[in-house]
């Protein structure tokens, strides 16, 4: 059976990976691989989650399935956090939703669903988009196109190029939307861009498909959640995929959220149905420990608190990089071209280089990212930002 097949490529990240761990250089920089880092370099377990985990080892008293939708607890504490108290409380009737194996396995059973309900559907997604996101959701069956989105030249969103492609999309067409810190631009919709997508959603009736991997990391958890809200509330059905790694930094426990928002609470209900019948043909049920420790942590006034706290701190560590990055080249450099990397949002930005001058930063300098150019700002910190900034003069 097997001498049939033929050895595949390793995934470009993955590769990446591999070329930093086997560079001796100690000033060595990974700005590829997609986790948050502090100053240190490390990517630290969050202070609630280690006090939310002790509660659960005292409190804990089964190992049992949880069955196809998983925590349940855990799901109506992500849609409060998502919609907000009173948009959650009105929409419940007409929310299905299920714990998943982090954001992929919520793309995957979203992917799955929209085949079953409508095999013609097309999805639009951003050019560019998250890496993952054709081979997630293509291998579902689904027929992807592109529009528009970042403009490399102008260092920006093209937002008259996506609105003019998306005008092809037909009625049941899906649009795959990042709720926020677009990976891996990190130029995102602004909250009039976000009333113009949704009304065009609305004109052509088109179901949109939110990615909500960064929650809080951009302006702030209700400012973040503006273009899923303002969705949910005008449109009858959407999808939404969550992930909870980056947030509440629970990248090994893979926890995440699929929700659908439909019409009425006979559709919610068929929609469940399907859902829980492609978990069970997939992965028949998700683990348990990561989404009782996110469950834990938004049912404890005083843990939420502290995970908001934490959450702040990350949030506004990137927001920092981003300036010392711009201002250190600036001065570095005697002018601003780099200025774009303080207005974008999140954990990433392209810096504008062509291959070649990626691979020379790699080769001559230790300095490791994607192809592309795009770069995980938390990777930086106070012993390798100087680093950068030399390198990049001496390159330039």
């Amino acid at each position: 059976m097997f001498e049939q097949l033929t050895t595949l490529s390793p995934d470009p990240l993955l590769g990446l990976i591999k070329r930093f761990a086997q560079d001796p250089r100690p000033e060595k920089i990974d700005l590829g691989v997609g986790v948050y880092r502090d100053d240190s370099g490390q990517t630290p377990v969050l202070a609630a989650v280690k006090a939310a985990e002790s509660q659960l080892l005292q409190s804990e008293s089964s190992k049992s399935y949880v069955g196809p939708a998983g925590n349940l607890e855990f799901c109506s504490a992500m849609a409060e956090l998502l919609f907000g108290r009173d948009l959650s409380a009105k929409l419940q009737a007409r929310v299905a939703s299920l714990q998943t194996p982090g954001g992929c396995g919520a793309l995957r059973v979203l992917g799955e669903t929209i085949v079953r309900a409508n095999q013609k559907a097309r999805l639009w997604a951003s050019d560019p988009t998250w890496a993952n996101h054709l081979p997630l959701l293509g291998s579902a069956g689904l027929q992807i196109n592109n529009y528009r989105y970042y403009d490399f030249a102008g260092h920006g969103l093209d937002f008259d190029g996506m609105m003019s492609d998306l005008q092809q999309a037909q009625a049941g067409d899906v649009l795959l939307l990042h709720a926020c810190c677009h990976n891996p631009s990190g130029a995102d919709l602004n909250q009039q861009q976000w009333q113009q997508v949704i009304e065009l959603c609305q004109q052509q009736n088109l179901v949109p498909l939110i990615d909500v991997a960064y929650l809080g990391f951009g302006d702030g958890l209700d400012e973040d959640a503006y273009g899923l809200r303002l969705a949910v509330e005008r449109l009858p059905e959407v999808l939404i995929a969550v992930s909870c790694s980056k947030n509440f930094g629970l990248y090994r426990e893979r926890v995440g959220a699929a929700f659908v928002i439909s019409e009425n609470a006979a559709s919610a209900q068929a929609c469940f149905s399907h859902m829980a019948s492609i978990t069970r043909a997939m992965y028949s049920m998700p683990p348990s420990h990561g989404a009782s420790v996110v469950a834990a942590i938004l049912d404890d006034e005083t843990l939420a608190q502290q995970w908001l706290s934490e959450l702040t701190q990350m949030r506004e560590r990137i927001q920092s990089l981003r300036s010392q990055l711009r201002q250190s080249l600036a001065d570095e450099l005697g002018h601003d071209r780099f200025a774009f990397i303080e207005a974008e949002k999140g954990m990433f930005s392209f810096l504008g280089l062509d291959a070649d001058q990626v691979q020379r930063l790699a080769e001559d300098f230790g300095i490791y990212m994607a192809d592309s150019s795009r770069i995980n700002l938390a990777g930086l910190n106070s012993g390798n930002l100087a680093h950068l900034v030399s390198s990049l003069k001496l390159m330039l």
